[in-house]
């Protein structure tokens, strides 16, 4: 297998945004984390990270670090000496760091849907419809991060049959598999993410083909949405949906 080259995309967020995306997905409560199962699942991301050729930046380890050190605290026995208003909750400074930053984002996710109102941003014009057409309900969609399609890759893996023995380097190559997904794309306002894999019959080639969409992601070339919280993810097209003067909805 050729060597792939790594990506790091500046859009997609830091370990933060791996924890709350971890304690949404686990619906736990941000005032008392299972410090054990979030450390645990976090490590297997930054694992599965590593499995994909990813760029892990070093404020990732260091959170893994803080993790552990978290964890091996909460381990501890209490010490029976120590006044109670002086043991303190190992996991306070965490749990603060993470308000503010979720805090952060939901007024950074406030602004940019004052910004899309701003843009009026609609579907077909009822005016185009035809008289016998019946328009269908759209669906408004809402960005995705790293951890989002982390997630949604990790379902295809756990479906992924055996490696094969043999691998042809064609079907490895990152550009190559690019080329595939924009000939894909070129007469498609949006796709699943699940059926752009749908010709990934191996780990490897979920890799790779999982590199290019990220590639097309950081180019401008393709663009990805979720219709809610976990739900499906789709890939949009932004040249047809420029050009149909359409913005963050699903035909």
């Amino acid at each position: 297998m050729e060597q792939l080259y790594k990506i790091k995309i500046p859009e997609f967020e830091g370990p933060l945004d791996l924890l709350l995306h971890l304690l949404r997905e686990n619906k736990v409560d941000i005032y008392d984390i299972p410090i054990s199962l979030i450390t645990g699942q976090y490590l297997e991301y930054i694992e599965f990270m590593k499995e994909l050729d990813l760029e892990i930046a070093g404020e990732f380890l260091v959170m893994a670090a803080t993790l552990i050190q978290i964890k091996s605290r909460m381990l501890l026995p209490p010490d029976e000496e120590a006044a109670s208003e002086e043991m303190e909750d190992p996991r306070l400074e965490l749990v603060q760091r993470l308000l503010e930053y979720r805090a952060y984002k939901d007024a950074a996710g406030i602004l940019k849907e004052k910004e899309d109102e701003a843009l009026k941003i609609f579907g077909r014009p009822p005016g185009d419809l035809k008289e016998e057409e019946v328009p269908e309900p759209e669906l408004y969609l809402f960005d995705v991060n790293l951890f989002d399609l982390l997630a949604a890759l990790k379902k295809l893996f756990e479906n992924a049959p055996p490696e094969l023995l043999t691998i042809t380097r064609e079907t490895l190559t990152v550009k190559d598999k690019m080329m595939h997904i924009v000939d894909i794309m070129e007469n498609l306002d949006s796709i699943r993410f699940e059926e752009l894999f749908r010709e990934s019959y191996t780990r490897v080639q979920l890799i790779v083909t999982f590199l290019a969409l990220l590639e097309l992601l950081r180019l401008g070339l393709a663009r990805v949405y979720q219709e809610k919280e976990f739900g499906n993810i789709w890939i949009i097209n932004p040249r047809n949906q420029e050009s149909a003067g359409t913005e963050q909805t699903v035909p």
